[in-house]
């Protein structure tokens, strides 16, 4: 049986080279509501640039239901995913040493996907893909 995709899932690709950042660290935490437990999940992007799961003692999809559980049908949740960008290009070639990207996430929703297109000097995002 297939294990079930991370409620937040993402990918970078380096537009400099066209190709797929691999091996950059990335850090995935909720910072609404407030959890108790304040837990992070770590994780390195693959050879595909992409982060198809997290590292940690909490299970991602477990507290998603949990948080989601307790909120009003209005409210949402904010993630905040960090990318060690200064590591993949190397001391002094970027601007950006990491890139923080904080996104809304509602309750009714069952999957995120926040792709990063990335060069040494600057950066975009959107929402990708819920499928």
């Amino acid at each position: 049986m297939a294990a079930q995709r991370p409620f937040i899932t993402c990918h970078v690709l380096d537009t400099v080279s066209g190709k797929p950042a691999a091996d950059i660290k990335v850090k995935l935490e909720l910072i609404y509501p407030a959890n108790a437990t304040a837990t992070d999940w770590t994780a390195r992007t693959n050879n595909d640039g992409r982060v198809p799961a997290w590292t940690s003692n909490t299970d991602l999809n477990e507290l998603v239901a949990s948080v989601k559980s307790k909120l009003d049908d209005d409210d949402q949740m904010i993630w905040k995913l960090t990318f060690d960008t200064g590591a993949y290009f190397g001391k002094d070639k970027t601007f950006w040493p990491q890139v923080e990207l904080r996104f809304a996430a509602k309750k009714g929703e069952e999957h995120y996907h926040v792709p990063l297109l990335l060069g040494p000097w600057s950066y975009t995002t959107y929402r990708g893909s819920v499928l």
